[in-house]
């Protein structure tokens, strides 16, 4: 216990919204959590000043290497985050922190957690039953797709190779935005104003998104407007999709909004499974998911919209795939620390 205590890993998960650092120790092949706090991304300058204060408060507690995330590519040991104001600088942090740093894409470190899973603890994942019931077996050597959308939507993926697993990013959230019935046609028409191309997933699959479907329903009078709706509107954006998840069965417009974001979130998810065939299942990460586990259980909507495709081998495809709703929120903690062993 003392060696691995000595052995401290500080790992950062930098999301739009949410700057998560924790200190992790190594015990055999998997790492424990000894301290953790979460700061606010767009209230940050850098990643540096939360660093700071959080070693600081855990004085006893020194790490000697640093893995940290990011949502964004890494590109010359930087990130640019796709959501907030400021970069990573790896070799800045390397510096000013004086221990190694590793910087990944934040879908690596979700994808590396996937593989510190166990899928037999309800109080990690919660296996979603298909249409028929039945609850499909994780192929132990086969692909493993991680999709989530939390301030955006991100991808990433898991091949088993000989030399152990890898973890790979992709920038499968931005595949085109589903269209599967009226109301996602108009908004695909809606969102494809000004653009120089089709909308992409991201912006309707996402926190953001949720807010832009809420609206989007009650401008097109899709919807009525209600006293509930002018109050959420009233928010700042980033508090205005729990908002609209907390009221989705109290308020229509919201009810209306969590539906049409499940039926999307389901056909992405569909989609990519016909990319990656993950046998090794697909497990529903980010923010949205954790939060909100019953929407995605709740009448087996998502399931329905998820086996439901166009072609007979695709519904066999989609309805043979183990699917997981991944609660842990720290997930993505561990996988930065385990991720230089599974990206290398």
């Amino acid at each position: 216990m003392i060696a691995s205590v000595n052995s401290l890993i500080l790992a950062a998960d930098v999301g739009g919204t949410n700057l998560n650092l924790g200190l992790l120790a190594p015990e055999g092949a998997r790492f424990r959590l000894l301290r953790k706090a979460r700061f606010d991304t767009q209230a940050e300058r850098s990643l540096l000043g939360p660093i700071q204060r959080f070693l600081a408060s855990q004085p006893s507690l020194r790490p000697v290497r640093a893995c940290l995330s990011g949502a964004g590519p890494v590109i010359d040991r930087r990130i640019h985050l796709t959501n907030a104001p400021w970069d990573i600088d790896g070799a800045a942090l390397e510096r000013d922190l004086g221990i190694p740093v590793h910087l990944v894409n934040d879908f690596i470190a979700l994808s590396c957690g996937v593989l510190q899973l166990d899928l037999t603890d309800p109080g990690q994942v919660t296996c979603l039953p298909h249409g028929d019931g039945s609850l499909p077996a994780v192929d132990p050597g086969g692909l493993s797709l991680v999709v989530g959308a939390g301030t955006g939507l991100g991808v990433g993926f898991v091949v088993r190779t000989p030399q152990g697993a890898r973890a790979f990013p992709s920038e499968g959230g931005h595949i085109g935005l589903p269209v599967f019935d009226e109301d996602s046609l108009a908004l695909w028409r809606h969102l494809q104003v000004g653009l120089p191309g089709p909308p992409g997933a991201e912006m309707a699959v996402s926190g953001h998104g949720l807010g832009v479907i809420f609206r989007f329903l009650l401008d097109s009078q899709r919807v009525p407007w209600t006293t509930g709706a002018t109050a959420i509107l009233a928010l700042p954006a980033a508090g205005q999709p729990a908002a609209i998840a907390a009221q989705a069965a109290s308020d229509p417009a919201c009810g209306r909004a969590m539906a049409l974001f499940l039926d999307l979130y389901a056909r992405v998810c569909a989609e990519l499974c016909a990319v990656f065939l993950p046998t090794g299942g697909l497990f529903l990460a980010g923010g949205i998911a954790a939060k909100n586990p019953g929407a995605f259980l709740e009448n087996g909507r998502f399931m329905a919209r998820f086996e439901r495709n166009y072609r007979a081998h695709l519904n066999q495809l989609t309805r043979a795939t183990p699917i997981y709703l991944v609660h842990d929120y720290d997930l993505s903690l561990y996988g930065a620390a385990h991720a230089p062993s599974c990206t290398t």
